[in-house]
């Protein structure tokens, strides 16, 4: 029987081993062999990029990666500073709504959906306001698949002297991330989009030596990294249940990532993969939404053909066993989106070729 291939931006398809990683045994929690699995798993996390691994420290817990980006900014985003959003999509505009209900300062600087963020805009609005101590903004913004400009947002924020958070949900492990030339201060992921966990653990990765400054109150218990980060790197134990057997799962994840060569392998194959889809899709007359340059390797998206609602796109795909994503907000009704993430084998990708070419008709002549 032919596999399901996810092609939605995580969970991902998982590989045979991560799969039967989850059936590793039932472990406590509290057991000495959870705890040091824990901090090989954070050690790990933190040397995904070389650069990070000598700066920075790994706090693992549990819940998608939405938990990590707001328990980044409740630890990072600071209460008599003003944090700066840079949206362009949906995930830019959750941390903004995050910052708002944990009542922290902000400006939105917010930019279309189709555009990168404004370069000159950041820079005017760094100039204006003395106070903005640090900017959030997303790598990787899913709602369309473009790759945010990290290169020139993190010169700039080196330059103005302001820190960075980052969401790195959906590119962490597979595009290029720097720490002191974007000057970094943290990033939030999760174990199942780029890394091929399994979902239910996210992290965040934050300079050490702010987490050893002194925690201002978090506003939480559950999301306090601080008091996560204390007890993890101390022995191992966190504060609260982690989700074991995705543990087991983000560990054999982690074999495979890098044993396969780290991010810059994934990112080759990830691009390839996406060659490959587009140029199918291009031949029955499906246009990408964005230029083929504004994407990162992970997920583009494209302009339903004419005479196509997605509803109708998903469930031919789906009946050949492959699941896509529809668009959001008011990209919805004319879009649909792929991602290039989990296992997906050479027969997997002939497979979906050739299902994008039965589902989508030709082009007339």
């Amino acid at each position: 029987m032919d596999r399901s291939i996810l092609l939605n931006p995580g969970p991902v398809t998982l590989t045979q081993r991560v799969r039967a990683a989850l059936g590793r045994g039932d472990w406590c929690h509290r057991e000495p062999e959870f705890a040091a699995l824990v901090q090989g798993i954070n050690r790990r996390l933190a040397g995904v990029y070389a650069e990070l691994a000598a700066d920075f420290d790994a706090v693992l817990l549990s819940g998608s990666g939405t938990a990590a980006v707001e328990g980044m900014l409740r630890a990072f985003a600071p209460r008599d500073r003003t944090t700066l959003v840079l949206a362009n999509g949906v995930y830019g505009e959750r941390m903004s709504r995050m910052l708002r209900a944990l009542g922290r300062p902000q400006q939105l600087l917010a930019q279309d959906w189709l555009a990168g963020p404004g370069i000159p805009q950041l820079e005017a609005a760094l100039a204006r306001d003395p106070s903005i101590s640090h900017v959030a903004v997303v790598h990787h913004e899913t709602t369309t698949g473009r790759l945010n400009d990290l290169e020139m947002i993190g010169r700039a924020c080196r330059a103005w002297g302001v820190q960075l958070l980052l969401d790195g949900v959906s590119s962490f492990g597979a595009e290029y991330i720097a720490g002191r030339d974007w000057n970094l201060a943290a990033v939030a992921a999760t174990a199942n989009k780029c890394l091929h966990g399994a979902p239910g653990l996210s992290f965040v990765l934050a300079r050490r030596d702010l987490w050893r400054r002194p925690a201002a109150d978090a506003g939480s218990v559950y999301l306090d990294l601080h008091a996560c980060h204390a007890a993890q790197h101390a022995d191992g134990y966190s504060p609260f249940t982690q989700a074991v057997q995705v543990a087991f799962a983000l560990d054999a994840a982690l074999d495979e990532h890098a044993e396969q060569g780290g991010w810059t392998a994934r990112r080759a194959c990830y691009r390839e993969r996406a060659a490959r889809i587009a140029a199918t899709l291009e031949a029955r007359g499906v246009r990408p939404l964005l230029p083929a340059s504004a994407f990162g390797s992970v997920l583009w998206s494209y302009r339903l053909p004419g005479g196509q609602d997605y509803a109708g796109l998903h469930d031919a795909l789906k009946r050949r066993g492959f699941i896509i994503y529809a668009g959001q907000g008011r990209l919805a009704p004319g879009i649909f989106r792929i991602a290039h993430m989990g296992d997906i084998r050479e027969d997997d990708l002939q497979r979906l070729c050739g299902a994008l070419r039965a589902a989508i008709p030709g082009r007339r002549r």
